[in-house]
């Protein structure tokens, strides 16, 4: 295990996994402007220019612009100076989550309006293919051009193992190792294994969300999505297989099923159980927060939390067990769907006793036409 993973589990709470990485990176190129350089080179990201001057900053805070009311914080912000001119480089880095707010449609906004700027360039450098339009980030119509960037996190492992020459590149390697950024675009034996077994464990999956549970499920809370379909665009998206529904619009959900199914380290467990979670525009959202507080304050050890203190985060409670809990079972699936049901029953009797707005769920309408959505636009990325 490596210096840096060992740190981080140093953190009592959900660990900053992404902010924590930042901030090393950050750190790393700081102290070795020649391998930042020519990292940029290497990708053609910059030319050969004479940078008298390299400042590296890193959750850097932006006033919202007129389109955009909220506030940003950057990843990392690059400014190379070459005397007469500057050129600046936003980082967006992603290891688990994805895209999912249009961040980087506003990052490149934010580019376009700094003033005594000759090259703007955004970077979206994530460990999981997140495929990006370019046409889609920055405007093709827009006077002030804005360079936009996609790289993996294996490239730069790959990069920086050709170079490394301090004990804080071989910590870095190592991390990155510990957490898959370092996996490359071959297949490996692994890969080969789950493209065998995909069927079988998407079959058992959905054996556990049977007619049964998805009554249950919208006796409870009104609706649920029915089509399979929605629970696969949330595999691919959010690495969840799950049944959901929604209350006010589309700013409380709840959903059942399968967590964490592309786990960072190889020997954790996905998770299974219910979670509710609330997004950050809500305009009730403090009443809901203080009913999550008052859920965790009084039964911790039952329930779990995510973001209840971050107020532009999507924030969430849950009911999960460990899904190595079900395997010393006799019978995985009838473990798992009674749990499945002893979870509905849970989130109700707090749906009783912590929170006094009528949860009415989607109507049947509203679940068909998110059944042809297929997706839902959730950031549960701290839990999953």
């Amino acid at each position: 295990m490596s210096l840096f993973t060992n740190l981080l589990n140093l953190h009592s709470a959900i660990k900053p996994r992404e902010d924590f990485f930042t901030e090393i990176v950050a750190y790393f190129l700081s102290l070795n402007n020649d391998i930042l350089l020519d990292w940029l080179k290497h990708h053609s990201i910059i030319s050969d220019d004479n940078y008298s001057s390299i400042n590296i900053s890193t959750q850097q805070e932006h006033k919202g612009l007129e389109s955009y009311t909220e506030d940003s914080r950057l990843d990392i912000v690059i400014e190379l100076s070459t005397g007469l001119n500057t050129d600046v480089i936003f980082i967006e880095s992603k290891i688990g989550a994805k895209d999912g707010n249009n961040a980087l449609k506003k990052y490149a906004d934010i580019l376009s309006n700094l003033p005594n700027v000759r090259h703007r360039i955004l970077i979206y450098i994530t460990r999981d293919y997140d495929q990006k339009k370019e046409s889609k980030i920055s405007d093709p119509d827009s006077s002030i051009k804005v360079n936009f960037y996609q790289l993996r996190w294996y490239q730069f492992h790959s990069f920086l193992k050709k170079r490394t020459t301090d004990i804080l590149a071989k910590e870095i390697l190592i991390f990155m190792g510990n957490n898959r950024m370092s996996q490359n675009n071959q297949f490996s034996s692994l890969d080969l294994l789950t493209m065998v077994n995909f069927n079988k464990t998407l079959n058992l999956m959905e054996a556990t969300l049977t007619e049964e549970i998805r009554e249950k499920f919208a006796e409870s809370f009104g609706n649920v999505t029915r089509k399979q379909t929605t629970s696969l665009t949330q595999f691919r998206a959010k690495s969840r297989y799950i049944i959901y529904t929604h209350f006010s619009g589309w700013n409380i959900w709840c959903g059942l099923g399968y967590f964490n199914l592309n786990p960072d380290i190889f020997t954790d467990y996905p998770s299974l159980g219910i979670l509710l979670e609330v997004s950050p525009g809500f305009v009730n959202r403090q009443q809901i927060i203080e009913s999550m507080r008052k859920v965790i304050n009084e039964q911790p050890i039952i329930w779990g939390h995510s973001n209840l203190y971050k107020s532009q985060e999507w924030s969430s409670i849950f009911y999960r067990k460990s899904l190595q809990y079900f395997l010393s079972t006799e019978d995985h699936l009838f473990a798992i769907k009674s749990f499945f049901l002893e979870s509905i029953h849970e989130l109700k009797k707090i749906q009783n006793s912590y929170f006094d707005f009528p949860w009415k769920g989607i109507s049947t309408e509203e679940a068909t036409e998110a059944d042809k959505k297929e997706d839902l636009d959730t950031s549960a990325s701290s839990i999953a």
